[in-house]
């Protein structure tokens, strides 16, 4: 398998910020996450303070990012990373369909605003997952159900539609009225307006029940809890969270060696212009652990 110096996950200013500087310290690097970049980014009306760019549209600062990722050659593989696990000298990284190696990893992936549901972190790996694409297979010919926090999520669903013998839908979201069920969820998919409220345990002990707040309760196999990024220490097992943030020093180092984090993820104040700089002192730190490493074992 292929081994990146530096795994970078997230495409907000931290991450496009941390890729730049790390490529123009020639490290290779894989730039992980969504290729529109930040959702938060392209809905500002308006940025006033970052230099050299007053006024500008959240949408023409994103533009002007992926054009200097362009005109560098940096590419964005877009992936669902579910799981890093840190195995000594590096990291594995679990993507939809895909795993990635890396020696150091910088994590900017932006804050997650979501709280878990009740019993969620309880049943985690244990009918209860953040990945479709990963763990399909285990529910082949069985009831599932998503819970989906925005649209993107339905193409899971569509997914585990061609897989499980019937899918629960429940988005966190509003869906239109006019919405067409078998072609944005799938043919084996049932939308269910309700919100979930919790997860617990279900008549046998690999089964999950999910309570919803319109007092009605739906048994399934197994329950994937999809949004737009998974919570930092769920993500990362053995990272130190503190007040729902990494824990971060001042060049951006977790509690994992190798592993630096950078931008909201870290702690307010939540503005672009912290996140720039922070990825790339994540970069620079990131490229010196790599020399040191070299140093090493030279």
């Amino acid at each position: 398998m292929e081994r990146y110096d530096i795994a970078i996950l997230g495409t907000g200013p931290a991450g496009v910020s941390a890729a730049i500087t790390a490529t123009i310290r020639n490290k290779k690097i894989i730039l992980i996450g969504s290729a529109d970049l930040s959702l938060k980014m392209v809905k500002a009306h308006e940025i006033q303070n970052y230099p050299g760019l007053p006024h500008i549209k959240g949408e023409d600062m994103a533009a002007a990012f992926k054009g200097h990722l362009d005109s560098m050659g940096i590419e964005i593989t877009e992936d669902r990373i579910s799981s890093v696990y840190a195995m000594g000298d590096y990291f594995v990284l679990q993507g939809g369909e895909m795993m990635y190696e890396a020696t150091t990893v910088i994590l900017a992936s932006g804050v997650n605003t979501s709280r878990s549901l009740p019993g969620e972190d309880d049943f985690l790996g244990r009918g209860v997952s953040y990945c479709a694409t990963c763990d399909a297979p285990l529910y082949r010919g069985k009831k599932t159900a998503v819970v989906g926090y925005n649209e993107k999520e339905e193409a899971e669903a569509r997914f585990l539609s061609e897989v499980c013998e019937e899918v629960l839908y429940f988005p966190m979201y509003t869906v239109d009225d006019a919405a067409d069920i078998s072609e944005r969820f799938g043919a084996r998919t049932r939308l269910i307006r309700e919100k979930v409220i919790g997860i617990e345990s279900g008549s046998s002990m690999q089964s999950k029940v999910l309570r919803t707040d319109a007092g009605n309760t739906y048994e399934v196999s197994g329950v994937f809890v999809l949004r737009e990024s998974v919570a930092p220490d769920k993500l990362i097992p053995g990272i130190e969270v503190r007040d729902n943030h990494v824990a971060v020093d001042r060049q951006m180092a977790t509690s994992l060696p190798g592993c630096f984090a950078a931008g909201d993820v870290t702690g307010t104040p939540y503005q672009y212009i912290k996140s720039a700089g922070e990825g790339n002192v994540a970069a620079l730190s990131a490229v010196k652990y790599l020399d040191e490493l070299k140093r090493i074992n030279a």
